[in-house]
């Protein structure tokens, strides 16, 4: 402290100095601090004291006689009394807990955390510091606080013309003093960023500058640090793992192949089609989207409000926590939508006590109050099924689950129901697996025919286990389909040998291709077979109707583009391919051979194609070969492969006729290959092909697969 202790260099500070009564230097600044009449003195020690005796479980005596501090806020012209540090810690969290345990909140107090961009930021930055997420902060902005800010800034009137950073700085040294805050307030350069960054855990990004945008994140990414931001509009939050992930793109690839060098150039109007896709324009609301048109006209900049900035910081706090505690946060941005939310608001009073649906169904030990046919049912609606349709509905009686074919949840690649109840198979291995793992596995009896359904299956719950499938059971709950491209590593043969053990035990067969040149040789065909799917109208509308975009429509069915794995430039070009008119003008062409290169892509990616294959032609036939799938894909998961399902459009066709119903123009070219392909593969004459199967090594995929909730598929007899 300078001699002057309340000169302009300390008046110009942003944190509070900590001062010990016991120690003779800090009590000789006391009492020239208690001998100047512009000095206010703030004594509530006595308060803070009863409040550490009041902590349960009681606190030991060491805390309980910790000596008091004083703390200085030059800025405030002002002393308070507190706790010592520890005390004061102790009692300021204490209302996290359990939401935070202690060893938790003794975790995540290690962290460092950098901010850069101190409007949004300033509230990011405080709950952190609010919630005790960090052991120290740095803070980055060049700029000084406006009118204009304070819709947002959780600033006051004397904050005007202070350095952003500053301000952020003072208002957590107010909350709590003891917590180291550093302030760059000439904000961030190439040249000052890799000092920035140097030490920390965690980087959160809320800066103006596009070009800054990038420089803070390829310096992060070469420190291998994660990076979080918050979008205001319709809460859009970017994680970037970083950590987890050093070579991933950019802000997730958004701006293609644009280095930074050639960012830096580029003028604000080229600037704005970037912009736009990091904002994800298509994805905002309506007034956002109408506001971008008004920018510079009747607009000067981005509007913002208080409650969508306060709704980012709370989302990028629950993000630092789960990367502090080491939870489960991939890459990837999510919309947490509020005006959408209260859109679907719900009557606690009339609101059913349903059985949990399998999305909300993540640990079997919180499911102990509901009764075992709850569980089983709960677990059939996760499996697997052609564009997520979900073609079940299932019903629960004393002792049985039973699971019926929905006809009214057929497409036309579902030939004779034939995909359908490859589905139902799938659902009844999942229900067996939760059966085994509750020891209530009884025997499996199919039906086909009936007055409601072509199929049904009825499992019969008794006093049986199966410790081979009850092992599967949280698996199956964490199985997914993964469409990332993945690596071409091979498999290893103990591998091979588990993928091909599982489809016997359920009847079935698997045939793997693993050599390269059988992979490119199916990679042709199936690319061929999409090219006519895209360009048969009736299936091109089928399966762009699969299709969730966000914000349209419900996702509690069909494929969520997300989940596509498609960068920036395929999801621009899958918006072309979408319209009808496009495909009408390739089809008479006859072109669109690059329709198939998705495909072609994604297999040759792959470690291997695997096809399993039954004997017999029924639908009884076909659900034992849906049991094998999904016993291959559980076992191939937790070998650590990514599975995704290849379905070629001839797949469920047994005849001429079959085919042409699929596609009338192209009939022929998919009887040949078909017959290619099961030559490729070995198919025997007399066995069934029921789903093919893509194998690679990838990381988890950005977003899995919803589902409709149990109540609308469940039917309780009786």
């Amino acid at each position: 402290m300078s001699p002057d202790i309340t000169g302009s260099a300390d008046a110009d500070s942003c944190s509070a100095r900590i001062l010990d009564a016991d120690d003779a230097d800090d009590r000789r600044i006391l009492e020239e601090l208690r001998a100047n009449p512009r000095i206010e003195f703030v004594d509530r020690f006595s308060e803070q004291a009863a409040s550490v005796r009041r902590l349960r479980p009681a606190p030991d005596a060491e805390l309980t006689a910790e000596p008091r501090r004083w703390a200085y806020y030059p800025w405030r012209r002002a002393v308070i009394s507190l706790l010592g540090p520890r005390a004061f810690r102790a009692v300021r969290l204490d209302r996290n807990r359990n939401m935070i345990t202690k060893d938790e909140q003794d975790r995540l107090c290690e962290l460092r955390i950098g901010v850069v961009g101190l409007s949004v930021g300033h509230a990011i930055a405080y709950t952190l510091a609010a919630e005790g997420l960090c052991g120290e902060l740095r803070l980055a902005d060049f700029d000084c606080l406006e009118l204009s800010n304070l819709n947002r800034v959780p600033a006051t009137v004397f904050d005007l013309g202070v350095n952003k950073a500053k301000v952020a700085a003072r208002r957590i040294a107010e909350l709590d003093p003891y917590l180291p805050v550093q302030v760059l307030t000439s904000g961030l350069t190439p040249g000052t960023v890799d000092a920035f960054l140097e030490g920390l855990d965690i980087v959160v990004e809320e800066c103006d500058s596009l070009d800054m945008k990038v420089v803070v994140r390829e310096a992060a990414r070469a420190r291998r640090l994660p990076v979080l931001m918050a979008t205001s509009d319709r809460g859009l939050v970017d994680v970037e793992r970083y950590d987890l992930e050093p070579l991933r793109p950019i802000l997730h690839g958004l701006l293609g192949d644009v280095d930074t060098a050639r960012l830096a150039g580029l003028a604000n109007r080229d600037k704005i089609p970037h912009v736009l896709r990091i904002l994800d324009a298509a994805g905002s609301s309506s007034r956002g989207a109408a506001s971008m048109i008004e920018i510079g006209h009747t607009l000067s900049t981005w509007p913002q409000v208080a409650g969508d900035v306060a709704l980012g910081a709370s989302t990028v706090a629950e993000a630092v926590r789960r990367i502090g505690l080491g939870e489960v946060l991939p890459s990837g941005r999510v919309r947490i939508d509020i005006a959408k939310a209260l859109d679907h608001l719900e009557d606690p009073v009339t609101r059913r006590n349903d059985p949990p649906s399998a999305r909300d169904y993540a640990d079997p030990f919180e499911s102990a109050h509901w009764e075992p046919a709850d569980i089983v049912a709960a677990a059939a609606i996760r499996a697997p099924s052609g564009g997520n349709a979900q073609p079940w509905h299932v019903e629960t009686a004393e002792g049985a689950v039973e699971v019926r074919l929905a006809p009214e949840h057929t497409s036309t690649m579902d030939v004779g129901f034939r995909g359908s109840a490859v589905a139902v198979g799938a659902a009844v291995f999942n229900m067996r697996v939760a059966a085994a793992a509750h020891g209530v596995l009884g025997p499996v009896d199919f039906g086909e025919r009936d007055d409601r359904s072509p199929l049904q299956a009825v499992v019969r719950l008794a006093d049986g286990d199966d410790p081979d499938l009850a092992g599967l059971y949280l698996p199956m709950l964490g199985r997914e389909t993964n469409r990332h491209h993945g690596t071409t590593a091979p498999i290893a043969a103990e591998t091979v040998g588990l993928l091909e053990s599982a489809a016997r035990r359920e009847g079935a067969r698997l045939r793997l291709l693993t050599a390269r040149d059988e992979i490119e040789k199916a990679a042709t065909i199936l690319a061929a077979v999409d090219r006519i799917r895209y360009l048969t109208p009736r299936l091109h509308s089928e399966m762009m109707s699969e299709l969730r975009w966000p914000g349209e429509g419900s996702a509690e069915s069909g494929i969520d583009v997300r989940g596509l794995e498609l960068d920036s430039g395929e999801l621009l070009t899958l918006d072309i391919i979408r319209r009808p008119e496009v495909m009408a003008c390739l089809a008479e062409w006859n072109a669109g051979a690059a329709l198939g290169d998705d495909v072609r892509d994604r297999v040759c990616a792959s470690s291997a194609l695997g096809v399993v294959s039954v004997h017999g032609h029924t639908l009884t036939d076909y659900a034992r070969g849906g049991s094998a799938v999904e016993a291959v894909w559980i076992v191939a998961q937790l070998q650590g492969l990514a599975v995704q399902p290849v379905s070629p459009v001839f797949l469920y066709a047994h005849n001429d006729d079959e085919l042409h119903d699929l596609s009338p123009a192209f009939a022929s070219s998919l009887h040949k290959l078909q017959y290619d392909f099961r030559e490729l593969v070995g198919t025997e004459p007399d066995e069934t092909q029921v789903l093919v199967l893509r194998f690679s090594y990838a990381p988890r995929t950005s977003v899995r697969s919803r589902r409709r909730s149990l109540q609308s598929v469940h039917t309780p007899s009786g």
